[in-house]
């Protein structure tokens, strides 16, 4: 295989499947319920050692200059401090109320920005920078334009009007002001985590949120030009019921938001300590779930939302709307996004980059990383270097999850492999998934079908070559596929 067929994704077709209506068929989703990975990335997260450190990022950093045509860049930038803890988050965040932590961390993360940015030439444009948390405002206006500062002295941040500069806010404590004071220093996109409007709900994992203090936000993101607003939901909370979340859903939809994206809970309270403060017996049924989920889409699909895929949906203009239609949408660790062909790099505690074929991630506790950052050292914990096979599977899985379909002719013309016989044990698993009707394999092309759309993940999880050594070994444990 080339270097630059390792790196480069084989073309895609040009309509793609998942701009098609899906089918929420219960009883058979129902079936595929089971445990198994989101694919915001491949090889998946688990999958990465401390064998990786900082040496390989400098030379894979050096190396991908000298790609022929270099990617552009995306930087990804966690801030991890939440004022109050929700019960049911399983991000890596620290609940503090003292805001000075975050001039110490901030002058940790000016620091990375300093050792990172030389790596890269700085004729590579920034085209999406994204902050993510815990709680990204819980910056003040004066650390957000020195965060800002540092980036644009670091790096070449586009000015394109396509360019996607987005952070999460969380509305209790966001105002108008902040939202304009985001909007001066750059940012064009946002969003707002909601979950759940119902006061029950919201009392029973500890984050109560209105409706008005939403609308603040969302107003004055208009306002001030953002290009896309985008909220999240959870269904399968404690205390949630279709009838409650109906109000939820209505709520939402008077909005307007341009993106709404519903999560499934998934209940780990042995990974994720908060979630112990959840009363088990408090969370809906399995066929509540699926209920929820069922009326989501019905929903959202009537108020005149596309399904994107997984649990996003999009207005017919929004941007990612119209890259799933051009048959340019990528997958990442932001979900589905219009900018995925860039290289990533990860800034912050437990942040993960992807530059060529590579992943490495920053450690998820706090004071390693502090003290990686004041020895002068890129805080490299973990990562992996791609095999040719993982490149491959890779693109097979980005294919079907953001377009739907593959071409196998394309495919072997790019890779210089017989699709068949390379994936004759995944043919075989696929045959199960055709007859119960979740994707169609033709003479040439892979195609999900319309029942098929709401369980990417299973076909997805036909292609992981790590899946049966994580079972054999016990680990991992993943969330539930719906």
């Amino acid at each position: 295989m080339s270097r630059q067929h390792a790196v480069m994704p084989a073309p895609t077709l040009i309509h793609p499947q998942l701009s098609r209506a899906p089918v929420f068929d219960a009883g058979l989703i129902s079936r595929y319920d089971i445990n198994g990975p989101r694919y915001t990335s491949y090889p998946t997260a688990p999958q990465f050692h401390e064998r990786f450190g900082e040496a390989d990022l400098r030379r894979i950093a050096q190396a991908s200059n000298e790609d022929p045509i270099p990617r552009a860049l995306s930087i990804y930038v966690h801030i991890p401090f939440c004022l109050s803890p929700c019960f049911y988050c399983g991000c890596t965040r620290i609940i503090t109320r003292d805001r000075t932590r975050a001039d110490e961390y901030l002058g940790r993360l000016i620091r990375e920005i300093e050792l990172t940015a030389p790596l890269f030439d700085k004729d590579r444009s920034v085209n999406q920078v994204h902050l993510g948390g815990g709680t990204p405002n819980f910056l003040d206006a004066a650390q957000m334009v020195r965060l800002l500062d540092a980036l644009k002295t670091g790096f070449n941040l586009s000015d394109d009007p396509d360019r996607e500069f987005g952070i999460e806010v969380d509305p209790r404590f966001c105002d108008a002001a902040t939202v304009r004071m985001l909007a001066d220093v750059g940012f064009n996109r946002i969003s707002l985590g909601i979950q759940d409007f119902d006061a029950d709900v919201q009392l029973a994992v500890n984050r109560v949120q209105s409706v008005e203090q939403t609308r603040e936000v969302i107003e004055a993101a208009r306002k001030h030009g953002f290009r896309s607003i985008s909220v999240d939901l959870i269904h399968g909370l404690p205390k949630q019921t279709t009838q409650k979340f109906a109000r939820t859903l209505e709520q939402v939809i008077a909005l307007k938001p341009d993106r709404i994206a519903t999560y499934s809970y998934a209940h780990m309270p042995e990974r994720f300590r908060a979630q112990n403060q959840i009363n088990a017996a408090d969370l809906p049924d399995a066929a509540t779930r699926l209920a929820l989920i069922g009326q989501t889409v019905a929903t959202l699909n009537a108020a005149g939302y596309r399904y994107i895929g997984l649990d996003h949906f999009a207005l017919p203009n929004d941007d990612l709307s119209r890259a799933q239609r051009a048959g340019t949408m990528q997958r990442n660790f932001q979900g589905y996004s219009t900018h995925g062909d860039c290289d990533l790099i990860g800034l912050g505690m437990s942040s993960i980059g992807h530059i060529g074929r590579s992943f490495h991630q920053n450690p998820r506790n706090l004071q390693t990383y502090y003290a990686a950052i004041d020895s002068g050292h890129l805080p490299v914990q973990r990562g992996m270097l791609l095999s040719d096979d993982d490149v491959i599977r890779a693109d097979v899985i980005q294919q079907l999850m953001c377009h739907g379909e593959l071409d196998m002719g394309d495919f072997e013309q790019h890779y210089g492999i017989e699709f068949r016989s390379y994936f004759a044990a995944e043919m075989e698993r696929l045959k199960a998934l055709e007859k119960d009707g979740l994707i169609d394999v033709g003479a040439r092309a892979l195609q999900i079908t319309a029942r098929g759309r709401f369980l990417l993940r299973i076909v997805a999880m036909c292609f992981d070559a790590y899946l049966g050594r994580a079972a054999a070994s016990g680990t991992p444990s993943y969330s539930k596929a719906l």
